[in-house]
């Protein structure tokens, strides 16, 4: 059967930031493209939060996370990949000939050279209040994640968790005019250090405490118990809404059974980022090496590195990098297009 299928050079488990980036730089280096994404569009887990700021990709300016995934997906289709929507790959086999035959839970297969899996945080579960009732108020005034800024304008609300996400969101709550309480368990926050100190600033922030019981009438929140985490003290403070950032759990799913090496919360891959599987390579967050950078940046630089090596994989007598976009020859007509188009504007 695998006989009949179209071979692509490279086949991208994953359509969100690493997945987009790896299909672009795919383009650049010539290669035949799939990227084969288990939800309906683009942009994988920054779907959670659209409304929120971005800051830190390098060379743009701040921007909304739903903008972002929108110039990522401009990008990632520059060079006409294909791209397969709704299709959730669980097997994946090296072949006598070398190529990998990928089996979807739709039955669909697909045939590739190289495979770059790209799967972010994988099957993601969030970590919700352990307690008892909690799951009622959900319909109303406990949120574990934003999707909508404005509602919460002039609000009194109340901030549980410590990393990233958490601060973050204190900072675009008190931007719009909420009223933000932020309480943690313990006294140092996981999150880059200019966006705590803005919190630190703006916000009311306690620590070490944690939510230790939701007061409310019917499916609405009209207060929360706090706990001092070393002293036991109890505090009740009046809310309008509560916002629970405490992480997620991941799940890679079928990928241990394709033989690739899981550590304890990630791919293990070399720094040129090739799995223990010889032409099956990953990149973002789903991978873990000595001097990972855990950011959208670092991601980008993955998605370089992944795709050389599938590249040189391939090809070992091939350039060890794409030239870069000033001088590469995909872009020449591309770019006399460009500006033809300025002069006449």
């Amino acid at each position: 059967m695998s006989e009949s299928l179209e071979l692509f050079d490279v086949t991208i488990i994953g359509g969100g930031p690493a997945g987009m980036y790896t299909a672009f730089y795919s383009g650049m280096r010539d290669l035949k493209t799939k990227l084969i994404e288990a939800q309906n569009e683009l942009g994988g887990f920054l779907h959670t939060y659209p409304e929120k700021m971005i800051w830190d990709v390098g060379g743009i300016p701040q921007m909304r996370c739903d903008k972002l995934i929108a110039w990522l997906e401009q990008q990632a289709r520059t060079f006409d990949p294909t791209l397969v929507f709704n299709q959730k790959i669980v097997g994946v086999v090296k072949q006598e000939d070398g190529n990998f035959l990928l089996t979807s839970t739709t039955g669909e297969q697909h045939l590739s050279r190289t495979v770059i899996v790209t799967v972010g945080r994988g099957i993601t579960q969030i970590q919700k209040l352990d307690i008892q009732g909690a799951d009622r108020y959900e319909v109303t005034n406990l949120h574990y994640t934003i999707q909508e800024l404005v509602s919460f304008r002039g609000k009194r609300v109340l901030i549980s968790g410590g990393g990233n996400s958490a601060v973050d969101w204190a900072n675009e709550l008190t931007s719009i005019g909420a009223e933000v309480i932020v309480i943690h368990r313990r006294d140092q926050f996981k999150a880059m250090e200019k966006h705590v100190a803005d919190m630190m600033a703006t916000a009311d922030v306690r620590t070490p405490y944690f939510v230790s019981q939701l007061n409310g009438q019917g499916e609405t929140i009209h207060s929360v118990t706090i706990t001092h985490a070393e002293t036991g003290e109890t505090e009740v403070l009046d809310v309008d809404a509560v916002v629970v950032n405490h992480g997620y759990t991941s799940d890679y799913g079928p990928i241990a059974e394709w033989g690739i090496e899981l550590g304890e919360w990630a791919i293990n891959v070399s720094n040129r980022l090739a799995t223990n599987v010889p032409g099956i390579f990953a990149a973002g967050d789903c991978v873990h090496y000595d001097s990972k950078v855990r950011l959208i940046a670092g991601t980008f630089t993955d998605a370089v590195l992944a795709l050389n090596s599938a590249k040189l994989y391939m090809e070992p007598e091939a350039d060890q990098y794409a030239y870069v976009s000033s001088h590469n020859v995909r872009f020449k007509e591309r770019n006399k297009q460009l500006h033809i188009a300025s002069i006449k504007a």
